[in-house]
This record gives C-alpha cells, structure tokens and sequence, in this order.
C-alpha cells in the first residue's frame, strides 16, 4: 500500500509573505521525522481562485470555475493536510478561507494539522482556523505548531532574519507532537473511508 500522502498548504499569497520560509523548512524535517507519510507543498498562488462565487459547495453540486475545480482535484488526491498561516487582524488570510470555502466533499472526514507564525504564533488565527475546518467535516489534531515571540523575531525578515536553525530546538518538539497526532489520524480516517467505500459498493 501507498504512503498516505499530505498537503502541507501554504494559506496567505501576498507577494511580501514570510510563508515559504517555515513552509519549506517544515517540508524537509516532515520528510525526515515521518517516512510512513508522504509529504507535498502545494501552493496557493499556483491556483489563482476566484473569490467563492459558486450556487453552493460541492457537497451539493459541481463547481463551474474551472480553477475551483483543478483546486478540488488537487485537494482530492491528499489524505490530510497541514496548514501554514499568518495571523491577519486576529485571524486567518482571505486567500485561505476562501480556498477551504471552494471545496467541499474533499476535505471530509480527513485529519487537518496548522503551523502558524507571527508575534503570537497565530494562536488566534488557529482556532479560527480549527472552527472552519470542523465545520467541513475535517478532524484537526490536537497539537499544532506556533512559531512566536524572540523566535520569529529571530528568522522573521521583521527582525534578525537569521537561518531557522537558529530556533529549531525550541519548536521542533511541537512539531514532533503534531505530526506524530497527524499520522495517527491519518491512518484512523484513511481505514474508516476505506472500509466504508467497500460497503457502499457492495
């Protein structure tokens, strides 16, 4: 059998975000903590979606916006996800509420991780984020990571702008703990849907 596979999303597009920093340094110790997962970036600026403008979700019926539809797709082939955000006014980016908003069936009964930074770690903007993501059916995990305060003062281009090893001691256990709660619910949820397909085509 396959590695489970993981989309670990990059939830804010402006041209000035500090996303890609702690996203691709998450991709390279994910790969390295957890070999029973298979680990992908995927990248909200490479599906330019429209603000949601469709009759409903997809739950309910198909899109019409061909780029919402390649983002369903895309979302479609993962068995979890791990969100990457900023804090924006309390809160989550646009570009990421609208991204969960523009899909629907994709997401349901898979496990949802979070990675936020900022002066507060996006603690805020987290629980916003876990609210969402129960409501479409998704089963977030426990522990999440939040990179905050000195630390992101220290790699953030706000401040010292220094290498992330310079911080990864201090937020590598969090990590450990997320994707050790990731990977058990992936496997959980990916068995359950399984089992449940065999019966509805039986």
């Amino acid at each position: 059998m396959s590695a489970p596979k993981i989309a670990i999303v990059i939830g804010t597009t402006r041209d000035a975000r500090f996303a890609d920093t702690p996203a691709n340094w998450l991709l390279e110790k994910a790969k390295e903590l957890n070999t029973d997962l298979d680990f992908e970036l995927v990248d909200l600026r490479d599906f330019d979606l429209p603000l949601f403008n469709e009759m409903a979700s997809n739950l309910w019926m198909p899109s019409a916006d061909l780029n919402a539809i390649k983002w369903q797709e895309k979302m479609a082939e993962f068995d979890g996800y791990i969100f990457v955000t900023a804090e924006y006014n309390s809160s989550i980016p646009a570009s990421l509420k609208n991204a969960l908003d523009q899909a629907g069936k994709e997401w349901v009964r898979k496990p949802a991780a979070f990675l936020g930074y900022g002066v507060v770690g996006a603690a805020r903007a987290i629980e916003h984020l876990r609210g969402s993501v129960i409501n479409l059916q998704m089963v977030p995990v426990r522990a999440s990571v939040h990179i905050s305060g000195s630390d992101f003062f220290k790699v953030s281009p706000l401040g010292a702008g220094e290498d992330f090893s310079t911080i990864e001691a201090n937020i590598l256990p969090s990590v450990e703990a997320m994707l050790g709660d990731l990977a058990w619910w992936t496997f959980a949820t990916k068995s359950a849907r399984e089992t449940e397909a065999v019966a509805e085509a039986a």
